[in-house]
């Protein structure tokens, strides 16, 4: 007879493996992580390992998985509202991603040391390709109804949801680079908030709407990270 699996006992023990790869890719880098470093975390066996995963690969896949996962479900009621117009909802997104972060400043903290390292350049891939597999329908639906209400003017919601992607993946990589100069002291805050001000411009004229209409990243977000 074949062995009945308790869904939730499984899923929950698979996501025990990724929150540890996660805080193992966090101290080590992924390349540099190996599945006995995992076991060891865990107390767990290799055979464990290989009931939930069929590789390292495979346990990346989840763990990237899990986190965009997680930030998407926090951001979906902000789609979902009725009452709320498209320029409100894609700033109440890049705001609810901001607050996401912030939750878990430690982690992203830990993260920003080795997230640009070679060691983890596959985690970067891969995480850039879930986030645009799993956010850009909601950048898509956002843009279609404020097509749709006349207030923004971006032609294909689908095309211009990856172009406000691939300039939110570019204003990150931005801020990784001034957090770290803010760190040392090398740039004064202003030159953070010129920085962004371009990227705001930016994206409101790929959505065709008047400038100083949308907010990228709020003031108390901005001073959080590089106050």
């Amino acid at each position: 007879m074949a062995r009945t699996v308790n869904q939730e006992t499984h899923s929950i023990r698979r996501d025990e493996f990724c929150e540890a790869a996660l805080h193992l890719i966090q101290a080590k880098g992924y390349e540099q992580m190996s599945v006995q470093d995992i076991l060891d975390e865990l107390d767990a066996s290799r055979g464990a390992f290989y009931h939930y995963f069929d590789s390292k690969i495979a346990l990346l896949d989840a763990v990237v998985e899990h986190l965009v996962v997680a930030a998407t479900a926090a951001l979906a009621p902000i789609v979902a509202d009725p009452s709320l117009p498209a320029p409100r909802k894609l700033e109440r997104l890049f705001s609810g991603i901001a607050a996401w972060k912030a939750e878990r400043k430690e982690l992203m903290l830990a993260l920003l040391r080795v997230w640009y390292s070679d060691d983890n350049a596959i985690v970067r891939d891969k995480l850039r390709r879930s986030t645009v597999a799993r956010i850009g329908p909601l950048l898509a639906e956002i843009i279609r109804q404020g097509t749709a209400e006349g207030l923004f003017s971006a032609g294909s919601p689908q095309v211009a949801s990856r172009v406000v992607l691939g300039l939110l993946q570019s204003s990150q990589d931005l801020a990784c680079e001034l957090f770290f100069a803010r760190q040392a002291d090398l740039i004064p805050f202003e030159l953070v908030e010129s920085a962004f001000s371009a990227y705001t411009e930016a994206l409101e004229r790929i959505l065709g709407v008047a400038a100083g209409s949308l907010t990228l990243i709020d003031e108390p977000s901005l001073h959080l990270w590089f106050g």
